[in-house]
């Protein structure tokens, strides 16, 4: 409980908590447990379910969280074959993207030397 008080990154301070504790109302989850809150002053935050990671909101989320859409997003709504899932940013992890020629090829340049 001490880190929380002094660490944001522990999903919320203790200024959070206050405010999600007397003014909040939960307008809902999303699949990965974050919950979104909204008081009367229209103001609008998300409690991590885990590490803090902006990317970790999904796209519908998003715009309703920063004020584009006015009704939260639907849990059941319908999507197309082509869309993909949502995935946080994974740079920086074994998971991040890297093409095909960097995977096979250990000695590929991403640039070309200068010559003169």
């Amino acid at each position: 409980m001490v880190s929380q008080i002094f660490t944001w990154w522990n999903r919320q301070t203790v200024g959070t908590f206050l405010k999600t504790l007397f003014t909040g109302k939960l307008v809902g989850k999303d699949q990965f447990g974050n919950k979104y809150y909204q008081n009367k002053r229209n103001e609008r935050w998300v409690i991590y379910a885990a590490d803090v990671e902006a990317s970790k909101i999904t796209s519908e989320w998003f715009m309703w969280i920063h004020h584009t859409i006015e009704k939260p997003p639907l849990e059941n709504k319908k999507s197309y074959f082509w869309q993909k899932k949502h995935l946080e940013n994974l740079t920086g992890t074994e998971n991040a993207y890297k093409p095909n020629k960097i995977k096979k090829n250990d000695n590929f340049k991403k640039y070309n030397v200068w010559k003169e």
